[in-house]
């Protein structure tokens, strides 16, 4: 957020400093922080902006407000590691957090010409798309959609619907193991229904992935596409 000249308001500086201090890892969840007063004495501001500022941080769930107790760190960042073996629950359990999936929608439709090129199928062959939320700690971190080849892989939309897990619904359609050919990560601001599932405000910094998940021949599986909440997740590149 930006004044008439350009500049950054003193209410969104502070919210990045203390999103900064999170990120640092100089507050741990739970713990208290610093009093509005002492806020406004490090920042030479008065506690009105600085309440100001610690409301977005609340608005994002990084920080939760108890009246007459003062703010404390809901959460801090996730360190979510991207190389060629990817696996969402098994990243966010060696991170310490507690891994969750909720399936959104799942929908059989044509292959767009972009989505075609990726999984190198036919433009407008059918794929399964499924729609999905990403939890860690009870607290979304991520939207995502994952497209599958129908033609490829016989009873993918039926695996999805009885199991959250990607890795266990291309297991049950004959593909034991797969790993990440590519990733190209762009910064996007969030759409409102992203923001709404994220609980977040609409136009805030989005990480998207687009990646493509090979199986051991080589042959495209999976080609996905996530959303991350740009402040509660570290992407972190593995060799």
């Amino acid at each position: 957020m930006r004044d008439s000249s350009g500049k950054t308001s003193i209410w969104q500086a502070i919210a990045d400093a203390l999103r900064s201090d999170l990120s640092e890892g100089k507050y741990a969840p739970g713990d208290k922080l610093p009093t509005e007063a002492a806020l406004a004495e490090r920042f030479g501001v008065n506690r009105h902006t600085v309440r100001h500022g610690i409301s977005v941080l609340v608005e994002e769930g990084l920080i939760r407000t108890r009246r007459g107790s003062g703010s404390f760190v809901a959460a801090t960042p996730t360190d979510y590691p991207i190389g060629q073996r990817v696996r969402f629950h098994e990243n966010l359990i060696a991170a310490g957090r507690r891994p969750d999936k909720r399936a959104l929608q799942i929908e059989v439709r044509s292959a767009t010409e972009g989505e075609a090129k990726a999984l190198q199928i036919a433009p407008t062959d059918p794929v399964c798309a499924y729609h999905g939320l990403s939890l860690a700690d009870g607290q979304p971190i991520a939207v995502f959609e994952s497209l599958f080849p129908i033609q490829r892989l016989a009873g993918i939309t039926g695996t999805l619907a009885k199991t959250s897990s990607v890795t266990e619904a291309l297991r049950l359609c004959g593909i034991s193991d797969y790993t990440r050919r590519s990733t190209r990560l762009t910064a996007v601001r969030a759409t409102a229904m992203q923001a709404l599932h994220l609980q977040v405000s609409e136009g805030v910094p989005l990480m998207k992935s687009s990646s493509v998940n090979v199986d051991e021949t080589s042959t495209p599986v999976e080609y996905g596409r996530t959303w991350f909440a740009g402040d509660r997740v570290t992407l972190t590149l593995e060799g």
